[in-house]
């Protein structure tokens, strides 16, 4: 089975930061798509940073300058790094990883909150 285990989140002042790490049970050689998901109540999961295999980072708008995606291949962790974060930020954030073994696999985190104070 693959899993992932997200950590980092919490409560923040605004213009804070917050770093989520995701844990992947398998090496992230295997993956061929990762990224960072939120949902906030009444409102659609969204696309909040991802690295595709060989393809460009991709951020959503209303994140670019603040958030960064990285991962750290020895340690099979990919993070969110999250810098001057707003109260609009808040949500339930998901690690989401694709890829391959044993068979082809996609997997979400637990989710992990992450709350903005004003």
């Amino acid at each position: 089975q693959v899993q992932l285990v997200e950590s980092g989140g919490g409560l923040v002042q605004a213009g804070g930061s917050l770093r989520l790490s995701c844990v992947v049970s398998v090496s992230i050689f295997n993956i061929n798509y990762m990224g960072w998901y939120r949902q906030a109540p009444g409102k659609q999961r969204e696309l909040v940073a991802a690295i595709p295999d060989g393809g460009r980072i991709e951020l959503a708008d209303s994140v670019k300058g603040r958030f960064t995606i990285s991962r750290d291949n020895a340690k099979n962790t990919v993070y969110l790094q999250m810098n001057s974060l707003k109260p609009e930020d808040t949500s339930v954030y998901y690690c989401y990883v694709r890829g391959y073994y044993r068979g082809n696999f996609d997997v979400w985190g637990q989710g992990t909150q992450v709350t903005v104070s004003s």
